[in-house]
C-alpha cells in the first residue's frame, strides 16, 4: 500500500529534486485537502528545523537512515498538530456565539429579577404602534401630495393709481420743485367664503394661506400711451424670471397728463389649463380645463349615452354632438386624446383697461375685478411640514439613545450579578468552570484549539491512517535543501 501512494505521488524528497517552495510568513503551513476527508485542514506549526548539513565524507547510509526517520517523526508531529481530534472550530464558534438581543427589550432573565419592567414592555409594544401607524399616515399623505388637491377661490383685483405734485403749472416753474409723478398699482387678494371685507381700507390683508397674487400669472404685460412714453411703452413682468412672489405690481412715471393703460393679464395654471372650441365645449358645457380633465369628461359622456360598441370595445359610437366635434361616426378610443388636440388652444389673457386720473383726492378710479383661481388645499403645507418633521426628531433620537445605553448598563450589570452568584454558591466548580473556558478561549486566540497534548504524547496517536498522507505532504512542501540528509538530495 505504502509503495503504492509512492508511485501515485512521486518519490519521497531525499530520493529526487523538487522544486523549492517559500514557507508560510507565520511560520505555518497553508490549507491543504485532506485526501481521506475531501475537506481543507490547515496545518500546525512547522517542526523545529535542524541546521542544514551537508554529506561530509564521514556520513554514512546508517546516518542517512537515521536522519530520513526523524525527519518522519518531525513530520508526523507536524501532521498531527492539524489532524488531532478532527475538531471543525467553525460549529463550535457558532455555537458560543450568542444571538444580540435588541437594543431596548429587556432580556427575560431580567424581567423576572425586576417586576417593574413588565410596564416598560408595555410602553414598548405601545410605541411599536404608534410608529406602524406614523408610518401608514406618512404614505397616506405622500400618496396625497402625489395629486395634490386644489379648490376653487375668487382672486380680486385691485386696479388703481395715485399722483403727486400735480398743482395747476406756474410760470416761471418754482425752482427745486419735485415734478408730477403719478404711480399704477395692480394688486390682487385672494377671499375667503363668507369673511367680510374692511369697508375702511382700500385693500384688505394679505392671507399667509393663500399663495401670493403674482404666483397666479405667468406674464403681465402693462402698456402705455405710446405718445407720452416713447422710449418704454411696454411693461413686462415674468413668472419665470423671478424668483420672489409679490403681492402686487406698481409702475411709476412722471407726467401730468391723463391717458389710458392697458392691462394685459395670462394665466399660470397648474396643471395646465387649455381653453375648449366651441363644438367640444356644448358637449361637456366647460370653457377651460386641463387635458385630463377633459378626457375624462368625454368617457363619462360616452359612458353615460352608451356609446361604446358592443362588438369592439376599443371603438366608440359618435353621435351628432360629437360628430361635430371628431367628423367621424365612430372613433377608437386610443385616438382620442391625438383628436382632441386640435380643440384645444391656450386660454385668452385677461385684458384690462384704467384711466390714469391726475386730479381728486386719494386713490383715484379704484376697479375691482374677480378671477375664479385654483388655490393648494389648505392642509397641504402643514402635510409638508408634518412629513419634514418626522425626519428629525431629534428629541426622541435622544430619549432612545439613552434608553439604549441605560439598557446596555442593565446587561452589563445581569452579568455581574450571575458571576458573583455563581461564585457564591458553589466557589470550586465556578473557578474550574472559568479556568477552562479562559483556556478554551486562549487555545482558540493562539490558534492551537484543535490540539489535544495528551493523545500525542501516546505511540498509537502516529499509527492512524492518515500519518502517512500527512508526512508525503509535509515532506513535499519541504525546500530541496532541507531534505533529511542536510543537503539538496541523499541516498
Amino acid at each position: 500500500m505504502a509503495e503504492q501512494r509512492r508511485r501515485r505521488r512521486g518519490p519521497l524528497p531525499h530520493a529526487a529534486h523538487p522544486q523549492p517552495r517559500l514557507p508560510d510568513p507565520h511560520g505555518r503551513f497553508v490549507l491543504a485537502p485532506d485526501s481521506a476527508h475531501g475537506r481543507h485542514r490547515r496545518l500546525g506549526q512547522a517542526a523545529p528545523q535542524k541546521p542544514p548539513s551537508g554529506p561530509g565524507p564521514g556520513s554514512t547510509s546508517s546516518a542517512a537512515a537515521a536522519s530520513a526517520a526523524a525527519a518522519y517523526k518531525a513530520a508526523a508531529a507536524a501532521a498531527a498538530v492539524a489532524n488531532s481530534g478532527g475538531v471543525d472550530l467553525t460549529p463550535a464558534a457558532r455555537r458560543n456565539k450568542k444571538r444580540k438581543l435588541p437594543e431596548k427589550q429587556l432580556p427575560d432573565r431580567v424581567a423576572a429579577l425586576l417586576p417593574e419592567s413588565a410596564l416598560y414592555t408595555q410602553l414598548l409594544e405601545f410605541e411599536a404602534r404608534v410608529d406602524a401607524a406614523l408610518a401608514r399616515k406618512k404614505l397616506d399623505i405622500q400618496e396625497a401630495l402625489k395629486t395634490p388637491p386644489s379648490l376653487q377661490r375668487t382672486l380680486r383685483i385691485y386696479v388703481f393709481n395715485t399722483f403727486a405734485n400735480q398743482g395747476p403749472r406756474t410760470i416761471p416753474p418754482p425752482k427745486n420743485a419735485d415734478p408730477p409723478t403719478w404711480s399704477l398699482k395692480i394688486i390682487g387678494r385672494v377671499l375667503e367664503d363668507g369673511a367680510e371685507l374692511d369697508p375702511a381700507s382700500v385693500v384688505p390683508k394679505h392671507n399667509p394661506v393663500y399663495p401670493k397674487f403674482s404666483q397666479f400669472f405667468k406674464r403681465v404685460t402693462i402698456a402705455l400711451d405710446p405718445s407720452l412714453y416713447p422710449e418704454n411703452p411696454l411693461i413686462i413682468w415674468e413668472n419665470a424670471r423671478t424668483a420672489a412672489q409679490q403681492e402686487g405690481f406698481e409702475v411709476k412715471r412722471k407726467g401730468d397728463k391723463e391717458f389710458v393703460a392697458n392691462i394685459r393679464l395670462e394665466m399660470n395654471y397648474n396643471p395646465e389649463k387649455f381653453k375648449l372650441s366651441q363644438p367640444l365645449m356644448e358637449v361637456l358645457g366647460v370653457e377651460v380645463d386641463t387635458r385630463a380633465r377633459v378626457i375624462a369628461a368625454l368617457w363619462q359622456y360616452i359612458k353615460a349615452k352608451k356609446l361604446q360598441n358592443p362588438n369592439d370595445p376599443s371603438f366608440f359610437m359618435c353621435d351628432p354632438q360629437l360628430k361635430k366635434v371628431f367628423g367621424e361616426d365612430k372613433l377608437k378610443f386610443a385616438m382620442l386624446s391625438q383628436k382632441i388636440s386640435q380643440h384645444l388652444s391656450a386660454p385668452p389673457p385677461i385684458n384690462l383697461e384704467h384711466k390714469i386720473k391726475l386730479s381728486g383726492n386719494g386713490a383715484h378710479s379704484s376697479a375691482c375685478y374677480d378671477v375664479l383661481v385654483d388655490v393648494p388645499f389648505p392642509l397641504q403645507k402643514e402635510m409638508m411640514a408634518f412629513l419634514a418633521n418626522t425626519e428629525k426628531h431629534k428629541d426622541i433620537e435622544a430619549c432612545d439613545e439613552v434608553i439604549s445605553a441605560s439598557i446596555k448598563k442593565i446587561h452589563e450589570h445581569r452579568r455581574r450579578r450571575a458571576f458573583f452568584l455563581g461564585f457564591s454558591q458553589s466557589p470550586v466548580e465556578f473557578i474550574n468552570a472559568l479556568i477552562a473556558s479562559q483556556s478554551k478561549d486562549l487555545k482558540l486566540v493562539a490558534g492551537e484549539a484543535n490540539r489535544n497534548i495528551e493523545k500525542e504524547r501516546r505511540a498509537d496517536f502516529y499509527n492512524q491512517p492518515w500519518v502517512e498522507d500527512a508526512v508525503i505532504r509535509y515532506l513535499n512542501r519541504k525546500p530541496a535543501n532541507e531534505g533529511p540528509g542536510g543537503g539538496a538530495g541523499g541516498s
